[in-house]
């Protein structure tokens, strides 16, 4: 047993916390679905120590019941050798298994003096928190790296949406990992150690923390609030609602190409809230501009949360009116977004938001359709600004310990 193993002075360390997040849920009857469920949807908040599968035919991160915390790292690749790229990918998806398992990188974080230890070692002695990490590749990497005949066609930089005002800093990105777990410092943990690893192969372009998730796919939990103080995400698509997810979420693979079966595409937004302004506003103006009740989050004219929308009840430019799937031919994405913020602009105003996440079968025909829509009517334009925007395809997920992030991508015929 390795001193990571052992933990410090006697306590537990993060593999031994495994088994006292609660018996049987880690590890076991996930993996063969690769929905990576660790918990039911009822033990979601009872045990926020327990590890998520890594392995399964989904990646892990996107149906999984979603956790309190976020790191988001976008990363630039700066080789240009793909040997160099491949060999990274195959390291790191040997850390984040180890990770998301509890365990420390490597050999840990306490090796031999005359060298850095393999493991940074903030999380030593801190439970797994249910870590995921989820992989994603950006439009850039298939240009750079000769890979354009396996570029999906959904794949392309998303479009302007009028008043988008997005800073290049905070966009796009040749890979991406979505890091979520119960504890910060593991997410956190997380992302240092894969571009720890990374150095001199990868940089990270841009990041994003996030706290207070802002949407749920567990059912029955009760619904997030933003930081407008409205509920967000009343209808999202439950982790267990596999229809759903098959039609809405998963690349089938008659949908091409066949690399990407199983996988899905994130759509990455920062968008930034005027908090201020919303603070000065009227409840009956706040309410109108959602279409929804603050305290219940019913929808105008109705009485509960969860009742069908009536368009007729709210204004032709109400939020929820006009983002409702009826609205989009029944089209659905699944959302994991977080609250965000990053102190003050200078100007004595909170630079914070929200960092909206969301997963689809075809932005196509999810999130960009909904977006254009929004982005000419909605009434929650004058409150709110894009100021970041990213796409990645997000293969699926790693089947074994053989297996690794992106290697259907790259060993792929050269035309599927």
């Amino acid at each position: 047993m390795s001193a990571d193993e052992q933990g410090a002075h006697g306590g537990p360390s993060r593999r031994n916390l495994l088994g006292w997040g609660g018996a049987g849920l880690v590890l076991g009857a996930g993996a063969a679905t690769g929905t990576a469920l660790a918990l039911d949807d009822g033990d979601a908040k009872a045990a926020p120590a327990a590890a998520v599968p890594f392995h399964g035919a989904h990646q892990a991160g996107i149906a999984t019941p979603v956790q309190d915390r976020l790191h988001f790292a976008a990363f630039d690749v700066t080789t240009s050798e793909r040997a160099d790229l491949v060999a990274l990918l195959k390291e790191w998806t040997k850390a984040a298994a180890r990770m998301t398992a509890g365990h420390a990188v490597g050999e840990g974080a306490f090796g031999a003096d005359e060298a850095p230890p393999d493991d940074t070692g903030e999380a030593y002695g801190l439970s797994p928190a249910r870590l995921t990490l989820t992989f994603g590749v950006g439009p850039s990497l298939f240009t750079r790296f000769g890979l354009e005949d396996r570029r999906p066609d959904a794949l392309e930089e998303l479009p302007a949406f009028p008043g988008d005002h997005l800073d290049k800093a905070r966009g796009g990105g040749d890979l991406c990992v979505q890091a979520c777990a119960d504890d910060p410092q593991v997410a956190v943990h997380a992302i240092r150690n894969l571009a720890r690893i990374g150095f001199g192969t990868v940089a990270i372009r841009w990041s994003q923390l996030g706290f207070g998730k802002t949407s749920s796919t567990t059912p029955g939990a009760e619904t997030p609030r933003n930081l407008f103080g409205f509920k967000d995400g009343t209808h999202n698509i439950a982790g267990g609602e596999t229809a759903a997810l098959d039609q809405h979420v998963w690349v089938p693979e008659k949908d091409g190409p066949a690399w990407l079966a199983g996988g899905s595409y994130l759509v990455a937004r920062r968008i930034r809230m005027n908090i201020e302004v919303w603070d000065r506003t009227s409840l009956r103006e706040q309410e109108d501009v959602f279409g929804r009740t603050k305290r219940t989050g019913a929808p105008a004219g109705k009485l509960a949360e969860h009742d069908p929308v009536s368009p007729r009840a709210m204004l032709p430019t109400a939020h929820v009116r006009l983002a409702r799937p009826a609205a989009h031919g029944g089209h659905r994405i699944l959302r994991r977004g977080y609250s965000f913020t990053d102190g003050t602009d200078g100007l004595g105003r909170l630079d914070a938001g929200l960092f909206f996440l969301a997963y689809q079968r075809d932005p196509r025909t999810g999130f960009i359709p909904v977006q254009r829509e929004l982005a000419r009517h909605d009434a929650l334009n004058e409150y709110i600004q894009h100021v970041g925007s990213a796409l990645f395809a997000i293969p699926p997920g790693v089947r074994d310990a053989h297996d690794w992030w992106g290697r259907a991508l790259f060993t792929a015929p050269a035309k599927d």
